[in-house]
């Protein structure tokens, strides 16, 4: 398949700036594979879609504040460092602009007067760098860097709270699993009590969120790795809920992926164990979902990874409709955006 079978065309102004006034309240599509059907509703309304019994899945890493900047003086301006991973000892990878600023051996200044050094440029562009007199740079980022909104948010507008989902844990993304925005605790606390298992991985958002597609042919685009866990009471949650015949929703193409890289189908028995790993698992039409049922999910950008899982799920056709319908309604796009829901 091509990538260019997955653009359409999105005005600017459906871009979220910023999120709604309530998690909750934000809008949702329904879309019912088995009937074809579609239907609008507010996020908060998940919760007559998901039966007692049935199992959702959460992405609870947490953003770090991964965005900092260089301090010149005037009239030069700063130049952006994104922290990517911590690397050995004290360096670590981080995506920089302008590029040609940061050749290696060159020395820039960060907060508290600490030199920033280039080591060196990594194949894919990344910068290996260290922060002076900082064993652990991830620890400098938590206390001078700013919260990572991605590029077409130009809005600062707001809280940086609001790109955090309110179960997040284990810190390590470099982006938000933008889905999980629209729960609140009123929601999950309602979800529990109407009988829904609610159970959580950890997968790391990493570079491959940032990277486009592209090349034509989708079969020629490669994915970053990206770290997860899988603990040890989800393992059993999803082994008693799958064996009751219960449905698996996954909220996120995070938690999604996570998922279809370790579960095992043998016999049509699906299998979890507790695990750490790493996936670069490129999800696309044709593939055969083994490990979830539904689907909650926001609108994504044109020819992106996530849009092909999207469409690996519903089917191309269909996703392509519904995203036509969503411009046309009028729902708002991509990580402050409204959300979708597939069952």
């Amino acid at each position: 398949m091509k990538t260019s079978d997955f653009v359409f065309d999105l005005p600017e102004e459906l871009i979220a700036q910023v999120p709604s006034p309530e998690r909750s309240s934000s809008r949702l599509l329904v879309f019912d594979r088995k009937s074809g059907s579609i239907s609008h509703h507010v996020f908060r309304d998940i919760s007559k879609f998901i039966p007692a019994g049935d199992l959702l899945v959460l992405n609870r890493s947490k953003v770090i504040p991964a965005r900092m900047f260089t301090i010149t003086n005037p009239p030069a301006a700063p130049s952006e460092v994104f922290f990517i991973q911590k690397l050995d000892g004290n360096t670590f990878s981080a995506m920089v602009r302008p590029g040609k600023k940061f050749k290696p051996a060159s020395i820039h200044k960060f907060p508290e007067n600490k030199s920033l050094f280039v080591h060196e440029i990594m194949p894919d562009g990344l910068r290996v760098l260290s922060i002076e007199n900082e064993p652990d740079p991830l620890s400098f980022f938590r206390k001078h860097g700013e919260m990572p909104f991605p590029p077409y948010i130009t809005s600062r507008e707001a809280p940086t709270e609001r790109y955090q989902t309110v179960y997040a844990g284990e810190e390590g993304s470099v982006a938000a699993p933008t889905a999980g925005l629209h729960f609140d605790e009123p929601l999950l606390q309602q979800l529990h009590n109407n009988g829904v298992h609610i159970g959580n991985v950890v997968l790391h958002v990493g570079i491959g969120t940032f990277k486009p597609v592209e090349c034509e042919n989708i079969k020629d685009h490669k994915m970053h790795h990206e770290d997860y866990f899988i603990p040890e009471e989800l393992a059993d949650t999803y082994r008693r809920v799958t064996t009751a015949k219960g449905k698996v929703w996954a909220c996120g193409t995070t938690s999604a992926r996570t998922l279809e890289s370790v579960v095992k189908l043998e016999d049509d028995v699906r299998t979890l164990k507790s695990v750490y790993g790493s996936t670069d698992i490129f999800i696309t039409p044709g593939y055969k979902f083994k490990a979830i049922d539904h689907l909650i999910t926001n609108f994504h950008l044109p020819g992106s990874t996530l849009i092909m899982l999207v469409a690996a799920f519903a089917g191309l056709k269909a996703t392509l409709e519904i995203y036509r319908i969503a411009v046309e309604m009028k729902y708002r796009f991509y990580s402050f955006g409204d959300a979708m829901l597939i069952l």
